[in-house]
């Protein structure tokens, strides 16, 4: 578990909490048989205001006894329908086999000390295990694991459903660190003091009551901690805008606040920024107006300073004295220098400090139209920046030599899905990992000083993928945007319209996409004669931040646009057709295929609503829902309402026309997007007479499966859906 420079444990928990899935759920979808759900016929759900009376919202109590009945019922109906058919048990078995798989690439963590950590889970270690071994035995493919901690061991001694959600070491030795553990997979979290030395949890030491809080090192004996201190004390989405300071021994009674954001924020912490090396810089707090806004004020022996940049920047690294920001939006600074969108700039940071009003930062990597940076890692003496390039990757080595940037390209594959894996804060080593739809994730070594790549291991195939193709395509949008998508099936595909089609995409938060190996699409889909689509719709990062912002709001259409074109490119070419035909979506993914339910239900026979948003009038009020106001728009604004109800999936299901039965699937344990939403869109679709299935796990969170048996159940139980409804 390498040490951070900036306090990067801060910004990924924030992110833990608050990106909508970021990656599709194991972009898997099942089919089923469904019958005809009969029910009265409410009144128009189209009619209803966000303050109009809902006979569905009781729906929204997530362990209310009339809505888990309600769960119950459906998913004994739902079950009882997809179990029957002989398929699922052989899928079941072949996911499982996949994912317990025990010559799976371990994940290598750098740790401090030449060590490497893993975190694994197998059929014996079902809620996993953390382990580490020496640099060298990895390396040479011969690790010896030592078990830091066993979580299933940890569960049954204790009583508990928990699921590990991450560590945060105390710096520079590592030894000292706080386990982040799930109640059933939730985002809310108990933070318990774990000694790595004695392998046990400290007698007296640090322990947090379940909630979702951002708690960092200050130093041996204090903790910050952001969390809901009094009862309602969290902003409307749920998260918590007070920072107190906890010292060992420490009652949370006894802890002395030492920052608060604004209550209308979506959040607000207080944190602390550390050089490469673990040592203490300053401490700095971060308000979260809205999604995609940071007010960050810098701690300094003067005062407090702010820095004069836009809200829209991020930090991303603390580098040689640079402080690193990447850019969502073109600026200017005091002295008329232009940055554009995209870019990743960086200055020195306590000249910045000193005087804010001039500060006039110097351009890393500014990217094209057709490039955005998909991430930033750090070594003991470069940067490391991930870059898309027409939604494939490079990877740069970047050093500050005489006050000039010099970026110099690593050996990876090219023409490749490349992602950046663990970086060592103790030498310039690296991980890297390449993968493709027919090529299995394969792990390299790099050197950032040297600019040297070395293969480690490639994961073995999990299925046939002999005869199989994938191509680039480029659809055209309504708005004429060309918009590109990848293919994946068999090269003897007869263009007839009748091969049975998955079509994936995400669509928002600037995430992106890109190819990647997926075993269980691979034995369950594509081995079985049917086509995968991955679809680089506009909302998404892959072009940068203009992709993404083209889809903001009230221009949120373009993206079902982009998705509709894609589809309707697909039949056009004669790949497919509606009738064979399927769509999935998780999260934001499952707002976008719930709208194309509503939207277009002409163009699918299949629909596979993950975790989703549905209640567009109502989100900002269920769980962390405020928190997607910057993305989504906001209900309370007239404009904004107007046309939030001419997308919500909820509001715009209509009698007398003819939709495909979709299958929704979520989680109780989900406290991230509230699982009323599936509830409520499937209920009404019963209530209007309408076919549905539906699945709700009872645990996994916002992945909807705290472990590997369950995600094997869940993708057998989606595939069989979609067998039936596309390929029978």
């Amino acid at each position: 578990m390498s040490n951070t420079s900036l306090s990067r444990q801060a910004l990924r928990m924030a992110a833990s909490l608050l990106i909508l899935g970021a990656m599709p759920l194991t972009s898997q979808a099942q089919m089923t048989n469904i019958t005809t759900v009969a029910k009265s016929t409410p009144a128009n759900p189209a009619t209803l205001t966000p303050d109009a009376a809902d006979p569905r919202q009781y729906l929204e109590e997530v362990e209310g006894e009339k809505s888990l009945a309600w769960v119950k019922a459906q998913n004994e109906r739902s079950l009882k329908r997809l179990t029957s058919d002989p398929r699922f048990a052989q899928y079941e078995a072949d996911v499982l086999k996949i994912v317990e798989a025990t010559d799976r690439i371990p994940s290598p963590g750098f740790a401090t000390g030449g060590f490497i950590d893993n975190f694994w889970q197998d059929k014996d270690h079902v809620r996993g295990i953390w382990r580490r071994t020496d640099k060298a035995s990895y390396l040479a493919g011969a690790p010896k694991w030592d078990i830091l901690l066993d979580f299933d061991a940890l569960a049954k001694a204790e009583g508990q459903n928990w699921v590990y959600k991450g560590a945060s070491c105390l710096p520079p030795q590592n030894t000292r660190c706080l386990i982040n553990l799930s109640t059933g997979g939730k985002d809310a979290v108990t933070v318990r003091e774990y000694d790595l030395t004695t392998r046990s949890f400290v007698e007296g030491g640090f322990s947090l009551p379940e909630g979702k809080q951002i708690v960092t090192w200050k130093d041996k004996d204090t903790l910050y901690v952001a969390r809901e201190w009094t009862p309602g004390e969290v902003t409307p989405s749920g998260y918590a805008f007070v920072t107190k300071v906890l010292k060992r021994g420490q009652s949370l009674d006894q802890a002395v606040e030492i920052h608060r954001g604004d209550k209308t924020d979506m959040m607000a912490y207080r944190t602390v920024l550390r050089d490469i090396d673990g040592n203490y810089v300053m401490d700095y707090a971060e308000r979260r107006p809205s999604f995609f806004e940071v007010d960050t004020t810098w701690f300094t022996e003067t005062g407090e300073v702010k820095l004069p940049l836009p809200l829209t920047s991020e930090m991303n690294a603390y580098y040689k004295g640079q402080a690193v920001f990447s850019l969502k939006d073109d600026w200017t600074s005091a002295k008329g220098t232009k940055y554009p969108s995209g870019a990743v700039i960086a200055f020195d940071l306590k000249a910045a400090l000193k005087d804010p009003k001039n500060v006039e930062p110097s351009v890393i990597f500014a990217p094209n139209d057709h490039q955005s940076v998909a991430g930033i890692g750090q070594t003991k003496n470069h940067l490391v920046l991930s870059i898309l390039s027409n939604v494939t990757g490079q990877v740069q080595s970047v050093s500050f030599v005489n006050g000039r940037w010099v970026l110099k390209p690593l050996p990876l594959p090219e023409n490749s899905s490349l992602s950046l894996g663990s970086t060592d804060d103790e030498s310039d080593q690296l991980f890297a990992w390449s993968t493709g739809y027919l090529q299995p994730s394969t792990l390299y070594i790099a050197d950032a000083d040297k600019t040297t790549v070395t293969k480690l291991k490639a994961s073995p195939e999990r299925f046939n993928a002999e005869g199989l193709k994938v191509e680039q395509h480029w659809a055209t949008s309504k708005d004429g945007t060309k918009v590109p998508y990848f293919v994946v099936m068999k090269k003897d595909t007869k263009l007839d319209g009748n091969t049975p089609t998955l079509l994936y995409a995400y669509g928002g938060f600037e995430i992106s996409l890109t190819p990647s190996y997926s075993g269980a699409i691979g034995k369950l889909w594509l081995e079985k004669g049917g086509a995968y689509v991955l679809a680089n719709i506009r909302g998404g990062g892959e072009f940068g931040p203009k992709w993404h912002e083209a889809g903001l709001k009230t221009k949120r259409q373009v993206i079902y646009d982009d998705f509709q074109a894609v589809a309707e490119d697909l039949i056009k070419s004669k790949i497919t057709s509606p009738r064979r035909l399927g769509i999935m979506g998780g999260s934001n993914g499952g707002l976008l295929v719930g709208v194309q339910l509503t939207q277009r239900p002409d163009l699918w026979n299949a629909v596979v609503v993950q975790v989703p948003l549905l209640d567009m009038l109502r989100y900002h009020t269920l769980l962390a829902g405020a928190s997607w106001q910057g993305e989504y728009g906001r209900p309370d604004v007239p404009e904004e309402a107007a046309f939030l109800k001419t997308i919500s999936p909820y509001h715009n299901v209509k009698a007398g026309v003819k939709y495909p039965e979709p299958f929704f699937v979520t989680s109780t344990k989900d406290d991230r997007v509230h699982p009323g939403h599936a509830r409520k869109m499937a209920a009404l679709m019963g209530d209007m007479g309408l076919p549905f299935l539906y699945y709700e796990n009872t645990d996994g969170g916002h992945s909807a499966a705290a472990n590997l048996k369950e995600t094997a159940k869940r993708n057998a139980l989606e595939y069989t859906y979609l067998a039936q409804k596309l390929m029978d």
